[in-house]
């Protein structure tokens, strides 16, 4: 193994010391773990063959939501768009830049997906909701 050396922050490199203790590792075994760990999450194929115009990507959350690729747009805007504001497909593409294609593809994925999609929106608003007092 080649030796890398670089500079932590103080403030970083003191929490993440306190990390290792706390796990009874070294410093290096440390950051070579969390460095892993990252380029494994990095790596992650989520594509869904039968939906090739979406992807995943791993949200602020953690959590890995739909979007239309190369357009950073998730389903689940374009699932409220067409369930909750009542616009078409059409429309919903007029408002996002979008083909029609792009659009009728998302809520296909929506329709074979509504369940955990519904529950992510759900769970937004809930979260808003909570905020919002």
């Amino acid at each position: 193994m080649t030796s890398d050396s670089f500079n932590l922050p103080p403030l970083l490199r003191q929490k993440a010391q306190r990390y290792a203790a706390s796990l009874g590792i070294s410093l290096e075994q440390f950051i070579v773990s969390a460095v892993a760990e990252k380029v494994e999450i990095l790596t992650e194929d989520f594509d869904n063959p039968v939906f090739p115009e979406l992807t995943y990507r791993r949200g602020a959350s953690g959590l890995v939501v739909p979007i239309l690729n190369g357009t950073g747009l998730r389903v689940q805007t374009l699932a409220i768009a067409a369930q909750q504001w009542g616009l078409s497909a059409g429309q919903i593409a007029a408002e996002y830049d979008l083909s029609e294609a792009q659009v009728n593809a998302a809520l296909a994925f929506y329709a074979a997906h509504q369940q955990e999609i519904d529950e992510a929106i759900a769970s937004e608003v809930a979260l808003e909701s909570v905020h919002n007092v």
